[in-house]
Order: structure tokens, then C-alpha cells, then sequence
């Protein structure tokens, strides 16, 4: 037998109006970076490759200068048609060895951070309990940004001063205020985050493991080889445009004898390549993530 409400006994809303009314309120973006902290943290292997890689790069820059010091005061013979040999602190210093092994390490950490979500399912989860999709992969971004930005700042910051320390002795040392010193230390540091992004890119597009770190390598190391040389205009300008090849223009001592080659790349242009790679790597990523099916 079914009650009537006596006249003048309030109604109560339907359930689905109860429901929504307590409905929870859309996580601020403070909530989703903690959120995306703590998952980046999670991965196991995370601490262990960053903190690797940033030794490793930092130990082959100064092994790089520790190696040199016992030839530096030695005198060097002049070869016909080339200037005197000059040595460059800023170009043993900040090794381009290094800098690949920071831009493949965290190349890599930046497409683990996303196709680890989806080989693992977490992704799912994520989505369901906030479905604003872009917001959850922006704050996964700035995340990986903030990050590998702070890596590449101290072993950038900490290869330049101990190094240019132990050269202090052979009077060859530099400091942060000569011409070409704080550009080249901001350079080492920004391409790193940059190369994290490119590697959060492929790991949106392929997500899959191998797929991601063959497309990561061939992009950072292969297609310099490609677009080199000084034979073709375009092809060179081509190569300038490639993150480590920015990043070699931009940690070019200007008082070093070393030739920039054919076609080189401007200051400017090799600062505006490392920005374009960043936003088009973020823009890449946010786009296929929020566009394709999990």
C-alpha cells in the first residue's frame, strides 16, 4: 500500500537531485599537480634514472676537464691554415656526450610517464575520477617540466662552477659573467625539460614502450646526421632547427676558434627552436590524449 504525503509535508527532491547536489566540486589544478606528483613518484624506476643520468652527465664533464688538465699548460704545435690552439673551458665543461645522455634519459622519462599510465590501466581510473582530460595531462606536464627542469638546472649549474674551479689553476677557467657563459648554462638546462617533453609526445602518439624510445632516439641523434653538412642550404637550416643542434649553437663559445661551419644557426633562431619544440611537444601530447580512446 502506498502513502500519500498528508497536505503541507514537504516533498523531498528526487534522488538524482539529492545526488547532484552533494556532488563533489571539480578538482582545482593545485589538486591534479599533487595528484600527478604523487603518481610520477610512484614509478619505481623514476628516481633511479633521473638520479643516474645527472650523475653520469656530471661525472663525464668534469672527467672531460680532469682528463685535459695535464695537457693544458703543454705546448701545442701550429698546423698551417688553422689558428692557434686555444683551450675551451665552456666547450670540455658542458659536454656534448653529456647532454645527450641527460636528453635520452629524460626523453625517456617523459614518455614513461604516459605510456606507463596505459600499459598499467591507471589511466582509466584517472579519467573516470576527472574527466577533464586536458587538465589532467596539463598538470602531468607541468609536472615532468618542473621536474626535469630542475635536474638540468643542477647539473647544468654544477658542471660549469666545478669545472671551471679545477681549471682555475691553469688560468683558463671562466667565469658565469664572460661573453656566451650564461647563455650556454641556461641552454644546458632547458633542453632538458624540452627533450622530456618530446619524449611525453611520442609516448602519447605510440604508447607503446619500444615504439616511443626508437622514435625518441631517432629524432634526437639519427636526424642530425641527415640534415648536416654544408653542401645544401635548406637541409642544414633543417638540422639547426633540431633540439641538440639548437642546443650546440647556443653553448658555442663566442671567443673559441672552433668554426661554426657553413649556414650557422643564429642566437635567436636556436632559442626559438628549443620554444617551438616545447610547445609543439605539448600540444601534441594534450591533443591525442584528449582525443583518443583509452
Amino acid at each position: 500500500m502506498t502513502s500519500t504525503p498528508m497536505a503541507g509535508t514537504p516533498v523531498p527532491p528526487p534522488v538524482t537531485a539529492r545526488l547532484a547536489h552533494r556532488e563533489d566540486p571539480a578538482p582545482r589544478f593545485t589538486d591534479l599537480l599533487a595528484a600527478e606528483w604523487l603518481t610520477v613518484r610512484s614509478l619505481r624506476s623514476t628516481p633511479w634514472l633521473l638520479a643516474l643520468s645527472a650523475l653520469a652527465a656530471l661525472a663525464v664533464n668534469i672527467n672531460a676537464v680532469h682528463s685535459d688538465l695535464p695537457y693544458i699548460d703543454r705546448p701545442h704545435p701550429a698546423v698551417p691554415g688553422f689558428p692557434p690552439y686555444v683551450y675551451d673551458p665552456l666547450f670540455h665543461g658542458l659536454n656534448a656526450i653529456a647532454a645527450d645522455l641527460m636528453a635520452l634519459a629524460t626523453a625517456s622519462f617523459g614518455a614513461l610517464t604516459v605510456f606507463g599510465a596505459y600499459a598499467t590501466g591507471t589511466i582509466r581510473g584517472t579519467f573516470a575520477a576527472v574527466p577533464d582530460r586536458r587538465a589532467v595531462i596539463l598538470a602531468r606536464v607541468t609536472v615532468v617540466t618542473a621536474l626535469t627542469l630542475v635536474l638540468g638546472a643542477v647539473v647544468s649549474t654544477a658542471s660549469f662552477f666545478t669545472t671551471n674551479a679545477m681549471l682555475a689553476s691553469r688560468h683558463v677557467g671562466l667565469s658565469l659573467h664572460d661573453p656566451g657563459c650564461l647563455r650556454a648554462v641556461l641552454a644546458y638546462a632547458l633542453v632538458v625539460p624540452v627533450c622530456a617533453l618530446i619524449g611525453m609526445a611520442f609516448g602519447a602518439v605510440l604508447r607503446h614502450p619500444t615504439a616511443s624510445l626508437v622514435g625518441v632516439v631517432a629524432l634526437l641523434f639519427l636526424l642530425p646526421l641527415l640534415f648536416g653538412g654544408d653542401h645544401y642550404r635548406f637541409l642544414k637550416e633543417i638540422g639547426n632547427c633540431l633540439p641538440l643542434s639548437a642546443l650546440a649553437r647556443l653553448t658555442h663559445n663566442p671567443n673559441s676558434t672552433a668554426p661554426l661551419g657553413g649556414y650557422p644557426a643564429t642566437v635567436t633562431g636556436s632559442w626559438l627552436a628549443l620554444a617551438a619544440w616545447a610547445l609543439l611537444s605539448t600540444v601534441v601530447t594534450v591533443t591525442v590524449v584528449r582525443r583518443r580512446d583509452v
